[in-house]
């Protein structure tokens, strides 16, 4: 049986957040963290999410274990998809989500998340790491851009992270033009220090902020504690 998916708008390892990671490891013991969308940053910058997580598996009293993949060729590397076998929950954190998305597209790294998943293991995405987790990347910083192809292990979604800090910006209903998924694809907003949590047939609002649907008209918003069926 399939683990929990999360998909998170901002707020990864952080002490706000760590009912929603308690929940995602369900009793289990091994926090798999996956910088990899940061790599591009700096060395400093990938360390950096490295030791937040680590912080993070300490709070909740489980094993920290690190795979960062920074190159397709890493990505490939069966020692690392190995660290994935035995994991409770796996959260790829923020960065580029392009970068990400290209990174672990068709490796054995991407090939053991999805068994370890599949298996039983939670799998969350924060900022970027929700954003491959869809069908389609939205260009959120070049508008003349027709997006990007996601990892696809939510294909009914496009993910939109931070999305109360993007608002302001354009407005919900302009934000709505800004974005062009593909032909049947759903678009959700997903505040900062929010997540959807579930499965692939629904999801719930867990934290502070909101969710909105931008492909239905008007937008639907949903707070804590409602219900997206996908």
């Amino acid at each position: 049986m399939s683990g929990l998916i999360a998909l998170v708008g901002s707020g990864e390892y952080l002490p706000e957040m760590a009912a929603i990671e308690r929940r995602l490891l369900n009793g289990g013991d091994r926090y798999v963290q996956i910088p990899t969308a940061a790599a591009q940053e700096s060395a400093e910058r990938l360390n950096y999410w490295i030791e937040l997580g680590r912080q993070a598996a300490v709070r909740l009293g489980v094993t920290p274990v690190t795979v960062a993949p920074t190159t397709r060729e890493e990505a490939n590397d069966p020692e690392l998809a190995k660290a994935l076998d035995d994991a409770s929950l796996i959260y790829l954190s923020g960065g580029n989500p392009t970068f990400l998305a290209d990174t672990l597209r068709d490796t054995v790294v991407w090939e053991a998340i999805v068994a370890a998943h599949e298996r039983g293991a939670s799998i969350a995405g924060c900022s970027a790491g929700a954003m491959i987790m869809g069908a389609w990347i939205p260009s959120l910083r070049n508008r003349d851009s027709m997006g990007h192809r996601g990892l696809g292990l939510l294909p009914q979604l496009s993910i939109i992270p931070h999305f109360d800090r993007f608002v302001p910006k354009l407005g919900t209903s302009l934000a709505k033009l800004a974005i062009r998924p593909p032909e049947g694809i759903e678009v959700v907003g997903i505040d900062e220090l929010t997540a959807l949590v579930g499965t692939s047939a629904s999801m719930t609002v867990m934290g502070k902020g909101t969710v909105v649907c931008l492909s239905e008209s008007p937008p639907r918003r949903l707070r804590e504690g409602e219900m997206l069926e996908l």
